[in-house]
């Protein structure tokens, strides 16, 4: 059995993995576990976005059978192994009760990853699962490309965005339905925003710029008006941006299935109102910037009220029980519901990512200008908040 792979010395240097010998190992068990075929495998390194939202750092690999190997029944020629970056740094430290609980959160959370993944594949909404190991888990490799962040206000690719959250939202999960995730997370992560400290000056004095926000009582306020705000709860994608959209090849301009929604490791029940408001948001920023701090912000680009009803007229056509059977003043009455909800819900998603970045700016190793994110985040926050009157 043979292997050729490339590598990012990043992750070496994060200390995610020991060595190469100990990642051709794992692509090769990952490979011959599940898929016969694979005898012989000819690995690329499949570049992840250099923008992360989440604590794993995964490696992603384009694994293809050489030419003169056939397949074996209906096995794939090309899929994407994913390896765990994270969990293959967990140390087995049982004398730290908060290393312990790091360990506990981290698996579960991957646990509920993994069957979610497999959900949405059996329900042909995500890409084939053809295995799970515990480092890694071997996926369905799409021929496509992700969106870029100005394809978002394009009408036909907004409208076809609006169905699939639908779709999602629809869905019946075997998971807690209560809509915890939002606030509990928020208040978790502010808890480790306070306690933070830093040691660079430019971070230094970004940081207590944020601080005078006074963050633990807007947190508080931002809650208040949230809880007067109907929000159907159904399940959420919550991270719903141009990075984790698939611009499928090969489907024809005719076609009415050009996206795949991908990366589901925020995915929970949720307000319907940040799920929609925060993919809003995202057509403000734009992570592809090659100088720092790596993104551009450009809060204009929020969508108009325009733009926003074709998204929810879209969104509501697909979504059970939409506009049926409502004549017109009620139909107008539901869209002025809906841009109150998505438009006050987008405010916690400059929240919840303004915290994140926080954390991110102390603890990750990816070159990006975290705290110039949280910063831009928390400024389209108090703007947003003033356009709206709250």
């Amino acid at each position: 059995m043979t292997s050729s792979l490339l590598f990012c010395p990043s992750y070496y240097c994060c200390g995610l993995l020991k060595s190469k010998l100990e990642i051709t190992w794992l692509v090769i068990l990952g490979l011959s576990c599940f898929l016969s075929c694979f005898e012989n495998i000819c690995c690329h390194y499949f570049y992840p976005s250099l923008f992360y939202r989440g604590g794993l750092s995964n490696l992603l690999f384009l694994c293809s059978l050489p030419d003169t190997k056939s397949c074996v029944a209906d096995e794939p020629r090309n899929v994407l192994l994913r390896l765990y970056g994270a969990i293959l740094q967990i140390s087995c430290n049982k004398g730290d009760s908060k290393q312990n609980n790091q360990e506990k959160d981290g698996t579960e959370a991957l646990v509920l990853e993994s069957v979610m993944f497999a959900i949405l594949a059996e329900r042909c909404l995500g890409p084939k699962l053809y295995g799970i190991f515990p480092q890694g888990r071997l996926e369905q490799f799409i021929p496509s490309r992700k969106l870029e962040t100005q394809e978002l206000s394009i009408p036909n690719i907004s409208a076809e965005i609006a169905r699939k959250m639908a779709t999602f939202h629809g869905m019946k999960m075997p998971f807690n339905k209560e809509p915890k995730w939002l606030f509990c997370t928020m208040e978790k992560y502010l808890k480790q925003v306070m306690r933070i400290s830093f040691t660079r000056e430019s971070y230094i004095r970004k940081f207590h710029k944020l601080l005078s926000y006074n963050l633990p009582q807007e947190l508080e306020k931002l809650r208040s008006l949230l809880h007067a705000t109907h929000s159907p709860v159904v399940f959420c994608h919550n991270d719903c941006q141009e990075g984790n959209l698939l611009l499928l090849d090969n489907t024809g301009e005719s076609s009415e299935q050009k996206l795949m929604l991908i990366d589901f490791e925020y995915s929970s029940y949720n307000f319907r109102g940040f799920d929609i408001g925060n993919h809003f948001c995202e057509w403000i920023y734009d992570y592809t910037y090659e100088k720092y701090p790596f993104f551009l912000a450009s809060i204009e680009n929020y969508p108009t009220q325009t733009q926003q009803l074709h998204f929810i007229r879209n969104y509501k056509a697909e979504y059970q029980n939409g506009f049926d059977n409502l004549d017109d003043t009620e139909r107008v009455k539901m869209e002025e519901q809906m841009l109150q909800e998505i438009n006050r819900y987008a405010l916690a998603s400059h929240f919840f990512w303004g915290l994140w970045s926080i954390i991110q700016a102390r603890i990750s190793a990816i070159e990006f200008g975290y705290m110039d994110y949280a910063l831009a985040r928390f400024e389209s926050y108090f703007e947003q908040k003033k356009q709206l009157g709250v």
